[in-house]
């Protein structure tokens, strides 16, 4: 049986109503590539109707679209069903365009359905779109429809996704910085703590070399980090010091500081037009955001802030119906722990067939809300005095969270911390008991 986690798109023509299995009168496997595409239709009885390769251009598209309606009518797309082992991209919109109800497969389901058909491994691209279209014929009706996301949705989620790909590289590429000034300029690279802000970057294009920060002199220093505005009396008595003395277990070799220097101005350079790109995104998203119409649900997230609650509200939606249980999205997020069973053999594991961002996002959120909620806080100690590590803890946190988030999103209610705390009360909720007195009441 399929993953029970959905799975969502968009497209201009991908708002439709979900489609009835039983409608459905041909099966197609649809194998997908860069440049080429495999698609092989199946009638009810398991009939090949159709078998075709056809290039990733317009005219093979045009030519896929012929032979569709060769079988169903042009008027009747929507009574093909189309199995394909992603949720996302080109190939997919595409299909959505043309009116067909399409499945995506898990890539897991997907090699197990191969498995079953052809236990011999023998594999092709023919092959894989019958092995795909065949077991969405008998397995189909188990299977979840691919469900719309609104535009607004869809661009805050791809935006903030494409703002997550931004931080990781300024990650790689502070970390190079870090492993260059660290080979010839020591000294620099202690007299800042955080090297994600662009003043440390800046610093470095100002003084790249010990020798050029002894020549600029403390007049400069000072100037430099006030512009800054790095002008903290007491780290600024520590920058000070540390800029007297450059050369303190700087590199002697002038050509390692020379090559290296210049890699370190190159890099920071990189790091401010990076900087500066990443601003740009979460402006863009803080206005999505705000015109979205779960904002004020998700903005009142504890903790959650301009950066967390845009990716939640982005990965789980406003499609109510995409997610009809706590549960459900538990899994989806993957703060859901994995169980298998046989015998008297029992294992729990954690889950890792979820999205990932949104795990990823849960798990921050998670954290930096025990600093806003007292009974988080407490949960999470529980959590660790039972032997847990502090992600382990952090994700059965998150798993508590997800339970009061879908509530909260199903009944279109921001979060009240009042009002939770009289629902602990009135269920006579363990995590209670672990708060002061005070608190609790």
């Amino acid at each position: 049986m399929q993953d029970s986690s959905p799975v969502l798109v968009s497209s201009s023509s991908s708002l439709q109503s979900p489609q009835d299995f039983g409608q459905l009168t041909h099966f197609v496997g649809f194998d997908w590539a860069r440049n080429s595409h495999q698609a092989t239709a199946v009638d009810r009885l398991g009939k090949i109707a159709l078998d075709l390769e056809f290039e990733d251009t317009a005219a093979g598209w045009a030519l896929l679209r012929e032979k569709l309606g060769g079988l169903v009518g042009f008027a009747s797309f929507a009574r093909l069903g189309v199995c394909i082992e992603t949720s996302r991209g080109g190939a997919v919109e595409r299909l959505l365009e043309m009116g067909l109800t399409v499945y995506p497969v898990n890539p897991k389901s997907a090699e197990r359905y191969r498995d079953r058909k052809c236990p011999s491994g023998i594999k092709s691209d023919s092959l894989d779109a019958w092995c795909f279209a065949d077991a969405l014929r008998l397995d189909g009706q188990d299977w979840r429809q691919l469900q719309p996301v609104d535009p607004l949705t869809l661009e805050l989620r791809l935006l903030c996704r494409d703002e997550i790909g931004l931080i990781e590289q300024r990650t790689a590429l502070v970390n190079q910085l870090q492993a260059a000034l660290h080979e010839y300029f020591p000294t620099m690279l202690r007299a800042f703590e955080d090297w994600t802000l662009a003043m440390s970057w800046r610093f470095v294009i100002a003084f790249p070399t010990p020798s050029q920060l002894t020549v600029a002199g403390k007049r400069k220093w000072e100037k430099c980090l006030h512009a800054s505005k790095l002008y903290n009396p007491g780290a600024m008595q520590t920058r000070l010091e540390l800029f007297a003395q450059p050369q303190l277990f700087a590199n002697p070799n002038p050509a390692v500081v020379a090559a290296k220097s210049f890699l370190a101005v190159n890099l920071a350079e990189q790091l401010l037009v990076l900087g500066g790109q990443i601003d740009k995104y979460r402006k863009r998203i803080e206005q999505l955001f705000n015109d979205h119409p779960d904002h004020d649900l998700f903005g009142s997230l504890p903790n959650a802030g301009k950066k967390l609650a845009p990716r939640l509200l982005g990965e789980i939606g406003q499609n109510r119906e995409v997610f009809d249980s706590a549960e459900g999205l538990a899994c989806y997020a993957g703060t859901a722990p994995v169980t298998r069973q046989s015998g008297k053999s029992r294992s729990v594991s954690f889950r890792r067939a979820c999205n990932k961002t949104l795990r990823a996002t849960l798990h921050l959120w998670a954290n930096v809300s025990r600093s806003d909620c007292a009974w988080a806080q407490a949960y999470y100690t529980r959590k660790k005095e039972q032997g847990m590590s502090h992600a382990a803890a952090l994700r059965c946190l998150a798993q508590r969270w997800i339970k009061i988030l879908w509530k909260m999103w199903q009944d279109h209610t921001p979060y009240d911390e009042a009002r939770h705390t009289q629902n602990q009360l009135k269920h006579g909720s363990w995590v209670l008991r672990l708060l002061p007195e005070n608190t609790a009441a």
